[in-house]
């Protein structure tokens, strides 16, 4: 016979809800047991509604061709397995060669995933997170020149890509001094001397704790005096992106020019290109 009375049994009813009301959510409606699935360096992708899982795979397909040429990973240590083969041959053991081949390719380590798909639960927008020594804007820039020379841009489903080459949590201090590193780092290799005129180009997603307005008034109080704006034709482009807690940023060149980083127009105006060098006489 069961000892157990009325009110366990009410208690054990009532357990899931009482977890969920004990629940405590951050001011953007994301619950605080939610690890952030969107953080560090990497690269923003909006996509075709309901194609996210294909155009995640053209992603990685076109990320790895180019990183393979530019930040190109050391092969795996081959020592081993030639060191197996020509025991086997010595011995004349075809089978336990191939056997102790296999076994060596199994402890080999293998290479490091570079790009990681971050799951944003948002339909026709993707995070891909890049592992250093990938440098996300080098890496869109590349890809979008190609696009601009030849007018094809290898993928079906992507949209337009926005590099971050940081972040952090959207809160005010926060954003300010990533603003200020980015813009260290934008501006050491060319020097102290110099100086641009630039624009912000804000994208807010999924986010209604902070202002747009607070947000311009943060970036503007971070970037140094020397800096101009200019909203027509500015010499560089600050991209922040907030999508829910998380804050991006990077500084670029050539947005304009680059069709604000949109695939299919940057692709249709290099086909043009094209066109008219054909019908030239």
């Amino acid at each position: 016979m069961s000892d157990s009375t009325p009110g366990d049994a009410t208690k054990r009813k009532n357990t899931g809800h009482d977890r969920e009301k004990g629940r405590r959510f951050r001011s953007d409606g994301t619950s605080i047991w939610t690890k952030p699935g969107v953080s560090g360096p990497g690269v923003w992708v909006s996509c075709i509604k309901g194609k996210e899982k294909q155009a995640v795979g053209e992603v990685y397909q076109v990320f790895e061709s180019i990183a393979s040429d530019v930040w190109p990973q050391s092969a795996p240590d081959g020592d081993g397995e030639k060191s197996v083969e020509s025991d086997g041959a010595e011995d004349g053991d075809d089978f336990e060669a191939q056997i102790a081949k296999e076994l060596a390719a199994i402890k080999r380590p293998r290479k490091e995933q570079r790009f990681a798909n971050c799951q944003t639960g948002t339909p026709c927008l993707i995070f891909i997170s890049c592992k250093p020594p990938v440098d996300p804007v080098k890496l869109v820039l590349k890809y979008l020149e190609g696009v601009r020379e030849t007018g094809i841009t290898q993928t079906r489903y992507i949209l337009r890509l926005t590099p971050v080459s940081n972040s952090c949590v959207t809160a005010l201090p926060e954003i300010k001094h990533l603003i200020q590193k980015a813009m260290e780092e934008f501006v050491s290799p060319l020097g102290d001397d110099v100086a641009f005129s630039f624009k912000i180009e804000l994208k807010i997603r999924n986010h209604s704790t902070l202002t747009r307005q607070s947000l311009i008034e943060a970036v503007g109080e971070s970037v140094p005096r020397k800096f101009k704006v200019d909203l027509e034709a500015p010499e560089v482009f600050i991209l922040v992106e907030v999508f829910k807690s998380t804050c991006g940023v990077s500084v670029v060149r050539d947005y304009y020019n680059l069709k604000k980083f949109n695939v299919l127009e940057l692709a249709s105006e290099g086909r043009r290109e094209d066109t008219k060098i054909g019908l030239a006489p």
